[in-house]
């Protein structure tokens, strides 16, 4: 379980990006957050994985306080970014096996092979040098990290940037796989038909805060993106 109590960040210069958010991801549940940039996305992502300190309330990763017991909780959560840092220098393999380790797992090569193929990698591309990747490559090698990594807490930030349509409807698949296996599955996006598609849940955020959330039969019959659009324009 991802949740939120009174998640708040004002930064040094006075701008308040997040105000008080109370959200729950529960496990099996799959929710995508909307919002223009700047709404407030990518400051609850930060505060959510500990890379930034919360102004008041706290974050919690399957049970653990993010600011209490850090480590502990990074430990829980598999974090995929829009802009995948990989090292250039190593194979896909390799570099999958170094964020493996990282993260306290041991596989096989074949279990690492494994991973890449149900990512959609080709098996000519698994000894090639990432430096050589296009971008679609490298997002789906971060895919295949945080399968490997096997964490109760999935977060990811602009999952589909970089994938061509068979791609970005292969990782929705995965996406669903991992719900069904009872993750509790964050996304930040910026797609309202995929999200109104794969998720339990749906937010809309804006100037940080968390202004609308429908669930998937309240879906059925709203236009999500009229009930966006409608929100983005409100004064």
């Amino acid at each position: 379980m991802l949740q939120t109590i009174d998640l708040t960040k004002r930064y040094e210069d006075g701008v308040l990006a997040l105000d008080h958010l109370n959200l729950t991801v529960s496990g099996g549940e799959l929710f995508a957050l909307l919002g223009a940039n700047g709404a407030g996305k990518t400051t609850t992502i930060n505060l959510v994985l500990g890379f930034i300190d919360p102004t008041e309330g706290t974050a919690v990763i399957d049970g653990v306080d993010v600011v209490e017991n850090p480590l502990e909780s990074k430990e829980r959560v598999a974090f995929l970014p829009e802009n995948v840092t990989l090292y250039g220098n190593l194979t896909g393999l390799q570099n999958l096996h170094f964020f493996a380790r990282l993260a306290g797992k041991r596989c096989t090569r074949d279990e690492y092979a494994m991973a890449l193929r149900r990512v959609g990698l080709p098996e000519r591309s698994f000894g090639m040098r990432v430096r050589t990747y296009s971008k679609g490559m490298r997002q789906r090698l971060g895919i295949a990290a945080v399968l490997v990594k096997d964490a109760p807490v999935v977060v990811m930030d602009e999952p589909t940037s970089g994938l061509d349509p068979a791609g970005a409807a292969d990782f929705c698949d995965l996406l669903m796989e991992m719900r069904d296996a009872g993750k509790a599955v964050f996304i930040s996006t910026h797609d309202i038909f995929r999200a109104r598609e794969i998720a339990d849940r749906v937010g809309i955020m804006k100037e940080g805060h968390l202004v609308m959330v429908r669930d998937r039969e309240e879906l059925k019959s709203e236009d999500l993106e009229r009930i966006y659009l409608d929100y983005m324009r409100a004064a």
